[in-house]
């Protein structure tokens, strides 16, 4: 027991507050103690806070150890059973007193046993670890973290050593100021033949045509024969089988650079019996110069524009939507990407996000194109696609749309649970906001009965609708024919120009009912039905002929993120007014890019989809009612453009025969083509102290400040400051995480021009993955640090601490209150003149106490006379010789017959009364 203060330094305040007691008095000196007492009185509260401000704290022993077992599970360690069997065997020797608790780390930490005295262990590991990784220093603070507050304890690591992310070091420091030590346990490693690529070494820049070697090494803990596969943007362009042997192997080829753009080369290496997969792979970016190449992406009957633009002297890819990569690499090789009439039902949000990312943080054009599934009718309401482009899907300030009753059907059985229940949530919020308030709503779930989420009527409150839909939970089977009976039976009596149901389900109805009749009296009342088929187990074919009888469509779904556009194309087609389809003549505003393409005049249009140009927007060619027909924007980086109209001539009539058709085709795609100058930089990733560190380097060697946007493959957008370390060399830290990423650098100068660098780069597979063995040097610096050591024997585990744990008790508080009871102690005495009460009630006890033992004492003296009198008196005089003569037996009896000299006790008023008398009769004698 012992007592800690957290400020010594404060202690220094005593010399002030000395020095104003002195000061006091000796101000107060010629006055009365009073003053004597209070100066005593403030150097005791003064002391009492100055104590206080310190912040002491009473050390208690605590009783038993602490230990947190941390056991490493990373891919390195491979089997869990012998940091198991140790955990095991140690907590059979701990006492009764001692606890602990096990935790369990790779890349993250999971908590596998709370902190307890429970003698049995954990049997096995259960939590969710990461192995890709050890990070040892989350590990430690982790298992820091389940110590008692501010005491010490004991961490037990069960490791091979190999710190491949994190400081492990920097985290023990901390450790060893809260005098917590780290014994460790040395674990075995994964062992096992293994074939890795260690480098792929690709030229950074080419161009188009030029022959670019390709060195691979490959690194091998044994002799055997292997396969090298090298793709270019994920198309396999070699294969070859290979004698690789022990230690370091090169190997070297030559591939001609043969598409443009951003390329991306991967080299593999397959082997039999290769105990790590993970470090078979290796990518490099390589930037291609020359001619720009044009992704298109083609619809249902949109005319080929390929051919055109081949003549032009543009390269293209034409692909389906259905083609559509899903990695940004696929998108990054092109400088502008055509939709030619796509419906948004068979784009994943996925790939939307991407070709978002690919504009906005890249530079990559983009074109949307008209036709019959395209803009709104394509389902691009509140879509990323919808975001990038300069008008938005929804129609306002449109007052002649037909008045619509629309009514959702949608499956709540318990297997929608998850992500498809929600998408589908989702997906109805959208069709709500493309509502008009005038409009007729209701809202169905179903699961083995009907549940009416949203009564059918006007919609006069979007949000509470939102709000009720978004509210829906999974529930039981699945019973459609009841559901869609509702539907029908709401729908049937309202007088509206458009009535429409969509029926979303995954399952199959436990009932066969006549839907023929059901249909057909609703087609009688001019009711349309539209029906999704989500996943493997919907009734497809039930579902397709439900909406063939309902002169609806059918969708069939694989990938649940599409919903949401679905029942937006499927809301829009519902209004059928967002086709304006009167021949008319365009306006054509005063841009100077467009003008002499127009100085002519304009040809005659049949038709276009409405729309609503956004606010930055540019519209340099208008329809007669105003609706944007071509509108251009700048997003982010990138150029986008909306022609509302068609290629394919059937909307944009007299446009498509029009001579400079494609003169207007090809200024549209050079146009969203990117324009700026291009920077080189060198880039080059290391690791650094348990992070990866991204090194820039420009050309020219300026300190201007540069913007960088990283993009990983999948389109996450990676968070990473760069700062400028010297001239022209600027870096950024990054977070652990391997795979390929795509990096865009751009740079303002002194002129105002920007310069633009696109390259990729790749964080390698894991350290954890090269079999080096233990590190147990790095174990006994963590121990040493912390004044730990390595364990030979399992029960070491709970041996005494160097430093004994113990609890602190904080005081201050009590100090305070003390303080502060003295500090009303002291203006008593000020305002109420407490020591002279205290005084005055001492002084009259003393009196009363000495009057008391006075009249004591004369009391006393009076009746000494008195009794001597009356002894006189009481006695008879008796001859001792007449007494030596009697016999025993006679003196005994005179001897119990004689009087007891003992005082007679008397009661309090007798004593007073013979106490009157005695001295009465004194009085009388003195007379």
């Amino acid at each position: 027991m012992g007592i800690e203060v957290k400020y010594p330094f404060l202690f220094l305040l005593f010399i002030p507050a000395v020095l104003l007691i002195f000061l006091y008095i000796w101000k107060h000196r010629t006055k009365g103690k009073e003053d004597y007492w209070i100066a005593g009185l403030r150097m005791v509260i003064f002391s009492l806070l100055i104590f206080a401000l310190t912040v002491p704290q009473v050390l208690l022993p605590v009783k038993g150890e602490t230990v947190i077992f941390l056991a490493d599970r990373s891919a390195s360690i491979g089997e869990n059973e012998e940091a198991l069997a140790w955990i095991e065997n140690s907590v059979s020797h701990k006492k009764s007193d001692d606890q602990y608790a096990v935790a369990a780390f790779g890349e993250n930490v999971a908590l596998e046993q709370n902190l307890g005295r429970n003698r049995e262990a954990v049997a096995q590991f259960n939590g969710k670890v990461d192995g890709s990784q050890t990070n040892l220093e989350a590990g430690l603070q982790f298992a820091a973290s389940l110590m008692p507050r501010d005491s010490a304890g004991r961490i037990v690591l069960l490791s091979d050593g190999n710190d491949t992310s994190g400081n492990g070091l920097e985290a023990a420091s901390i450790l060893k100021n809260r005098q917590i030590e780290i014994d460790h346990v040395l674990l075995k490693t994964t062992s096992g033949e293994d074939v890795s690529i260690s480098e792929l070494s690709v030229p950074p820049s080419l161009y188009l045509g030029e022959e670019a070697p390709i060195t691979i090494e490959v690194t091998s803990n044994t002799s055997k024969k292997a396969d090298i596969r090298l793709s270019v943007n994920h198309k396999e362009v070699l294969k070859e089988t290979v004698q690789v042997n022990e230690g370091k192997n090169v190997y070297t080829f030559t591939r001609k650079a043969d598409t443009a753009g951003l390329t991306v080369y991967k080299a593999e290496i397959v082997a039999e019996q290769d105990t790590f997969t993970e470090n078979n792979t290796l990518h490099s970016v390589v930037n291609v110069k020359g001619t720009p190449k044009v992704l298109i992406v083609q619809g249902t009957e949109s005319g080929n524009i390929e051919e055109l633009l081949d003549d032009s002297g543009l390269e293209a890819d034409t692909v389906q939507p259905e083609k559509l990569p899903t990695v940004m690499s696929g998108y990054l090789q092109y400088k502008s990407i055509i939709f030619n009439n796509v419906p948004a039902t068979v784009i994943s949000e996925n790939q939307m996000n991407l070709m978002e990312k690919a504009v906005n943080e890249f530079g990559i054009g983009f074109i949307m194109m008209g036709g019959d599934e395209s803009f709104g009718l394509g389902g691009y309401f509140k879509t990323p696609i919808e975001k990038l482009l300069p008008v938005e899907m929804d129609i306002k300030g449109k007052k002649e749309m037909p008045s619509l009753g629309l009514v959702l059907v949608m499956d709540r059985s318990g297997s929608m649970a998850g992500s498809k229940i929600e998408l589908a949530k989702e997906a109805a919020a959208r069709s709500v906001e493309l509502l008009r308030e005038e409009d007729t709503l209701g809202f169905i779930a179903f699961d083995d009965r009907p549940w009416e989420i949203l009564e059918t009527e006007p919609l006069k409150d979007k949000k509470k609708a939102i709000d009720k839909i978004r509210s829906i939970t999974p529930g039981g089977g699945t019973e459609i024919f009841s559901s869609l009976e509702q539907a029908f039976s709401e729908l049937e009596d309202l007088k509206l120009q458009r009535k429409h149901i969509i029926l979303l389900t995954d399952g199959q109805s436990s009932t066969n009912n006549d839907y023929d009749s059901l249909i057909e009296s609703g087609k009688e009342k001019n009711i349309t039905l539209s029906t999704v088929a989500l996943g493997q187990d919907a009734d497809r074919s039930l579902l397709e002929d439900l909406a063939a009888m309902g002169s609806g469509r059918f969708y069939d779904v694989t990938d649940s993120s599409v919903i949401p556009s679905i029942l937006s194309r499927e809301t829009v087609m519902a209004t059928r007014t967002y086709i304006e389809d009167n021949p008319f003549y365009p306006s054509v505003q005063p841009y100077p890019e467009w003008s002499a393409l127009f100085e002519n005049g304009v040809p005659q249009m049949n038709a276009y989809i409405a729309a609503t140009a956004k606010p930055r927007s540019q519209v340099p060619v208008l329809s007669e009612k105003e609706d944007p027909v071509l509108a251009e924007w700048q997003y982010g980086m990138g150029q986008t453009i909306a022609f509302t109209s068609d290629y394919s001539g059937k909307w944009s009539g007299d446009w498509a025969r029009w001579e400079k058709w494609p003169l207007f085709i090809n200024q549209l795609v050079t146009k969203t083509l990117p324009q700026y100058e291009s920077e080189p930089y060198r880039i080059s990733v290391e690791k650094r102290d348990g992070s990866t560190v991204l090194n820039l380097e420009s050309a020219n060697s300026q300190s201007l400040p540069i913007e960088t946007s990283i993009v990983s493959e999948t389109g996450e957008q990676i968070e990473a400051n760069t700062r400028l370390i010297a001239p022209g060399k600027y870096e950024a830290i990054l977070p652990e995480s391997t795979g390929m990423y795509f990096l865009n650098i751009k740079q303002t100068d002194q002129n105002g021009n920007v310069h633009i660098h696109q390259t990729g780069f790749t964080i390698p597979y894991s350290a954890e993955y090269l079999q080096k063995g233990a590190n147990k040097e790095h174990l006994e610096e963590l121990s040493k640090l912390t004044g730990g050591k390595g364990l030979a024997a399992e029960k070491e585990s709970f041996r005494p601490l160097k430093n004994p744990a113990s609890t602190k008790q904080p005081i201050s508080e009590w100090l305070i209150l003390t303080a502060f009871l003295l500090f009303f102690t002291e203006i008593a005495i000020k305002r109420f003149g407490l020591i002279g009460i205290v005084g005055g009630i001492l002084k009259r006890n003393r009196k009363k106490a000495v009057k008391e033992n006075r009249e004591k004492t004369e009391k006393f003296a009076m009746l000494k006379p008195a009794r001597k009198k009356i002894a006189k008196a009481d006695k008879a005089p008796v001859l001792e010789e007449h007494l030596s003569k009697e016999k025993p037996k006679v003196k005994a009896e005179r001897k119990k017959q004689k009087p007891s000299r003992q005082p007679e006790m008397l009661t309090p008023k007798e004593r007073e009364e013979r106490m009157k008398r005695l001295l009465d009769a004194k009085n009388r004698k003195n007379k």
